[in-house]
């Protein structure tokens, strides 16, 4: 984005003294980073580079509610997951690729779903189902700028947390996550289904998952704001987006944590490495759909000999590069754990009109129509990532 570029080349001008930042309450103590419970609820979140038990247990606990939730009589059948990758407006894709996949008449129940950033905010209509398709569209194809942030203007830079303030976006996501809906996720959850979004605790620098359906079910009077505040979170762009402050409290003591974007670590996640399925116990059929909110193929663009070009050029080509490594890591735990890979991205035949800015609606709309296109004729998924894909079975 402009903006972070912008940001970029002030922080590498001289510093001002003497300025004031905006104020925050303490973070948490670096030892006490994972017994911090946010709303007091103990599996409010996982942290994917700790310890996989806890999530296990959770996962085991879900599988025994799916379990009783059966009919009398029928039996557990496949298991299918959805993961919905970042990646800013491009998400007009990923919303378009549902809508026209549910036409077909195959578009699964998943058994969970997870999100980052843009898929974060496609994620829980995603997780609820076509009967939410209307909403999923209205938000991909209405959105523009105005309605995702507020520029600050150059000297946020240096005197603010961000280049711009989201409170149009929290303002849409208090539209559409509204009480109803979160009823509606926490029933879900009852059933042994999960709905996961990633954001990054920039103090400790962890990659944090969140259980939104045992937040929704924790009948907690601030569970709704907290829900309100990860997705707004996961979306926030580090020196783009102001970051979301999470209040913990933590022997009598008050803290707060810095969340941002899951994409500063990874653009999508199904499970954490460290969680291995085959060692689970239940052998079960399991199929993941992978949406990748981005083209995977370069992005040629002659680059002018200019410090701010070069350098967000270069930002460009590290966040494309995140993106392939993501694709590729999901690729091989999925393999690993004899789980089908599918996956959907925005191809090379995508040809929309010229973008005259960060969420221009007529681009995001062509982007829709493209996605829905794909998924109406029925999603032609990918059984590997591009570098990979030559005939693997």
């Amino acid at each position: 984005m402009r903006a972070l570029t912008v940001l970029i080349l002030l922080i590498l001008a001289p510093g001002v003294g003497g300025c004031s930042i905006p104020a925050r309450e303490p973070a948490v103590p670096v030892a006490d980073t994972e017994r911090a419970l946010p709303l007091g609820i103990p599996n409010a979140r996982f942290f994917a580079d700790s310890d996989p038990r806890p999530m296990i247990e959770d996962a085991e606990r879900a599988l025994e509610r799916e379990i009783a939730a059966l009919p009398p009589g029928k039996r557990l059948g496949p298991a299918h997951f959805l993961a919905v990758s970042g990646g800013g407006d491009n998400g007009a894709f990923g919303a378009g690729l549902l809508n026209g996949w549910t036409e077909t008449g195959t578009r699964p129940q998943f058994k969970g779903v997870t999100g980052v950033s843009t898929g974060a905010l496609i994620a829980p209509f995603a997780f609820l189902g076509p009967e939410y398709d209307g909403a999923l569209r209205d938000v991909y194809t209405t959105m523009n700028a105005d309605r995702v942030f507020r520029f600050r203007g150059l000297s946020a830079a240096l005197f603010d947390d961000a280049m711009a303030d989201t409170t149009p976006l929290s303002e849409v996501i208090a539209k559409y996550l509204d009480q109803k809906l979160l009823d509606a996720i926490a029933a879900e959850y009852r059933k042994g289904r999960l709905l996961l979004i990633g954001t990054t605790n920039l103090d400790a620098q962890r990659p944090v998952i969140w259980n939104i359906g045992a937040i929704a079910d924790s009948g907690h009077p601030g569970a709704l704001d907290l829900i309100r505040k990860i997705l707004r979170a996961s979306a926030a762009v580090p020196g783009a987006f102001q970051p979301m402050l999470i209040d913990v409290e933590l022997d009598g003591k008050k803290y707060q944590e810095l969340h941002v974007d899951g994409g500063a670590i990874a653009q999508l996640f199904l499970y954490p490495p460290s969680l291995q399925l085959s060692q689970m116990g239940l052998k079960r059929e399991r199929h993941a759909y992978i949406i990748r909110n981005a083209r995977l193929d370069p992005d040629f663009a002659q680059s002018e000999r200019r410090t701010i070009s070069i350098a967000g050029r270069a930002i460009s080509t590290m966040l494309s590069a995140s993106g392939h490594n993501d694709v590729m890591r999901v690729y091989f735990i999925s393999r690993r754990d004899g789980v089908d890979y599918n996956l959907e991205y925005i191809g090379r035949d995508f040809q929309g009109p010229e973008k005259k800015g960060e969420f221009d609606q007529a681009f995001m709309r062509a982007l829709y129509d493209y996605g829905y296109r794909q998924g109406n004729a029925g999603p032609i998924w990918h059984k590997a990532p591009p570098a990979l894909d030559r005939g693997v079975p």
